[in-house]
């Protein structure tokens, strides 16, 4: 008897699994690619940017990011330390992540207590000069940075050359 009441139960068990309404998350659309620069052009400004400061003797790393914030591209010259690599991506974020160059926010920092704290309170967040916006219009469609040099201005002239290297083809 007790055979028959498992053997009841296990089919009474199939038969209510097999008819339940099977519960499924519908399928959602994949994101969105962020807007940026193409992969060519970003490597190709980050070569320059690259080019500029080794010719004026730096040893720098330098960072493209998508308006995402994705790193897309990271070039170190031989002898670059790790300090500049963390630095040229910190300095691109930190631009793209302010919609401003990183000299502009360190400038503004100086009067602003509020934007101060919140740089403050990330420490990736890096207002030495070298991060800068790369824009079609005045879209923001990512940043490049530039970390190493001996003197963030330099970072920033070489991020510069690197941008006007490419802007005529950033879409």
């Amino acid at each position: 008897m007790r055979k028959i009441q498992w053997t009841l139960l296990a089919v009474l068990c199939t038969a209510v699994s097999a008819h339940a309404a099977p519960v499924a998350n519908p399928p959602t659309a994949p994101a969105p690619a962020a807007r940026g620069p193409a992969l060519d052009v970003s490597v190709e400004a980050a070569q320059e940017a690259l080019r500029v400061c080794s010719a004026k003797g730096f040893s720098v790393s330098v960072s493209v990011v998508d308006s995402a914030g994705v790193l897309k591209v990271l070039l170190a010259a031989d002898g670059a330390h790790s300090r500049g690599v963390q630095s040229s991506r910190n300095k691109a974020v930190t631009a793209l992540s302010f919609s401003n160059s990183t000299s502009a926010l360190g400038e503004q920092i100086k009067t602003d207590s509020a934007l101060a704290e919140k740089i403050a309170s990330n420490p990736d967040f890096n207002t030495r000069a070298g991060g800068v916006l790369l824009k079609v219009g005045s879209e923001v469609i990512g940043a490049i940075g530039v970390g190493g040099a001996r003197g963030s201005e330099n970072d920033e002239a070489c991020a510069l050359a690197g941008i006007e290297k490419v802007k005529a083809r950033l879409k």
